[in-house]
């Protein structure tokens, strides 16, 4: 079933906003993937918070032409799915790194970050980006780590105290 124009701009504005809005975007190859394979790659998306659509490449084009993704145009070729991180950046790697691991017929293509195009093969360094809930729980423990440390440096010398004095006294009942 061919689309109407109306149909290709409703597509073109979605993956455009979607776009504007994304952390960062991978492009995978999904040929020879069976229609099960591809569902259980869009549930897989949809929980780790990936927008995941099939587009056609001219439209995909058109859709990123004014959005930080614009340079993954040149490599549209063939069939291929675009995932959108939406939480954080490395989501959308992960998803695809972990279903690629099970399903040798996807194959990473594209990666694009802040408007900078990357290998395919950067994907393991996308995926173990951390979480937003995981780079704040690092950076709380950076933030925890001298405080703590500044207290147990004040809390020794009441200690040092003691324990001199007690030694002064066993010293001096001995």
């Amino acid at each position: 079933m061919a689309l109407t124009l109306e149909d290709k701009k409703k597509i073109v504005s979605e993956v455009a906003a979607v776009a504007s809005d994304a952390h960062s975007a991978v492009a995978a190859e999904y040929h020879g993937l069976s229609v099960g394979e591809m569902t259980e790659l869009r549930v897989k998306a949809r929980e780790g918070g990936v927008y995941l659509r099939v587009v056609k490449n001219n439209l995909a084009k058109r859709a990123l032409a004014d959005t930080e993704f614009s340079c993954m145009s040149e490599g549209f070729v063939g069939p291929l799915v675009l995932a959108f991180s939406q939480e954080d950046p490395g989501s959308a790697a992960r998803v695809l790194k972990d279903f690629a691991k099970e399903h040798d017929k996807l194959v990473v293509k594209m990666l694009s970050v802040g408007g900078e195009l990357l290998a395919a093969s950067e994907i393991d360094r996308l995926a173990k980006l951390p979480t937003r809930d995981q780079a704040l729980a690092i950076l709380a423990g950076t933030f925890r780590a001298p405080v703590e440390k500044l207290a147990r440096t004040l809390n020794e010398v009441p200690g040092k105290l003691v324990r001199t004095v007690a030694a002064v006294r066993d010293s001096k009942a001995a």
